[in-house]
């Protein structure tokens, strides 16, 4: 079955009692057993509950994977994640990445003695310098958030096999939709389903994804004990939401190709970072292994002076923080999603005071470019004329 029935179809032939198409809200907590050493399957909601398990039922096999788990949101499925690791474990990281994930490493997990090291996971030198005997896991963002570096997914991932460490994927700007990186090697698969999965900025949500037995019981496990679970109505929303989503990924894709094009050529713009662009440096490789891009790109202004005028002037597109809602969102990481990074690090990657980030959402493309570019216009307007 293609992936766009597969989406449509969530949780549509999954209510046998009353042939329900969308899968009922179980609000329930407790289930009654049968009797004395019987369970009907559903004990306590924070185990197993049956919207939730319909979702990471079908999150399961959308990623290629053998288990699904439903957190309460993106941080939540990355906590459980990294409960898998014990104290002295050392992890690698990407370089650019969310500033969140940052924030959890440096901040919660070094204090239990959960070590990490940043490294472009595209230089194989890097990759072995950081490599230590106590070296676990490797995460990997690709697309990277906020400057868009492509990680060679079936490389890197047959290079941890090697080492004998878990492979860890954040696919949640491309979704499985466009990526599937167990199918490329990775073990473990998160999406922030708050973004793309949901997509309408209204569900707050993460999901993991699990290949292999042995690795599937002990997220079960952790997922249960640490208790962080996504509850029955967001688990609703959510499925709800993925039911669209290959329609929406194909609009934000051309929505976003289309403006990442019109600010190339602007005089305002020092920079673009999408891979849909054949000047992109990892444009080869995500043609390799992604069937599409995602709707969200970044890009420099010529004077970091213009971002405030910018961000003040833009009327359809609003300033906010999060992505890969069907609403525009444009974010200014320096100070938004990256302040956690220390300075030295966001300017060593290039997360500076000119870059903004660009969730673009699936409105008219024309209206989109019309309001960008009344935006720059006018932040130029002002520079020009001292602020007056």
């Amino acid at each position: 079955m293609k992936m766009e029935s597969r989406l449509a179809q969530i949780g549509s032939i999954e209510e046998p009692v009353t042939g329900a198409v969308s899968f009922p809200v179980y609000q329930a907590t407790a289930f009654r057993h049968p009797k004395l050493g019987q369970s009907t399957g559903f004990d306590y909601a924070r185990t197993k509950s049956p919207t939730r398990k319909v979702l990471e039922e079908a999150i399961a096999v959308l990623e290629s994977g053998d288990a699904g788990f439903a957190c309460s949101s993106g941080m939540a499925a990355l906590q459980t994640i990294f409960a898998y690791f014990s104290q002295g474990d050392h992890l690698i990281v990407s370089l650019d990445l969310y500033g969140g994930t940052y924030r959890l490493l440096e901040k919660i997990m070094a204090r239990f003695g959960v070590t990490s090291t940043y490294v472009d996971t595209n230089d194989f030198d890097a990759l072995e310098g950081a490599f230590q005997s106590n070296t676990k896991g490797i995460l990997i963002e690709t697309p990277t958030n906020p400057l868009m570096m492509i990680t060679d997914l079936e490389q890197v991932c047959a290079w941890a096999k090697q080492k004998g460490i878990v492979s860890i994927v954040d696919n949640t700007l491309l979704t499985p939709f466009l990526q599937r990186p167990i199918e490329l090697g990775a073990d473990i698969v998160i999406h922030s389903a708050t973004k793309y999965l949901g997509g309408h900025n209204d569900v707050l949500a993460g999901l993991i994804v699990t290949k292999g037995k042995e690795l599937s019981e002990q997220m079960a496990f952790l997922h249960n004990s640490i208790g962080a679970v996504l509850g029955p109505q967001d688990s609703w929303l959510l499925m709800r939401g993925m039911k669209t989503l290959a329609l929406r990924m194909e609009r934000h894709e051309a929505n976003a190709t289309a403006i990442a094009r019109y600010l190339l050529t602007h005089p305002l713009i020092d920079e673009v970072y999408y891979p849909a662009l054949e000047s992109h440096p990892g444009y080869a490789v995500q043609n390799k292994q992604s069937s599409g891009n995602t709707g969200i790109f970044s890009f420099k202004v010529k004077d970091a002076r213009l971002v405030e005028p910018v961000l003040r002037h833009i009327r359809l597109i609003a300033f906010a923080e999060s992505l890969g809602g069907v609403e525009s969102l444009m974010t200014y990481p320096a100070v938004q999603t990256h302040a956690d990074i220390p300075l030295e690090i966001r300017q060593k990657v290039g997360v500076d005071d000119r870059l903004l980030r660009f969730s673009v959402g699936i409105e008219h493309v024309d209206d989109l470019i019309a309001d960008l570019g009344h935006a720059l216009e006018q932040a130029q307007a002002e520079l020009e004329g001292g602020g007056n």
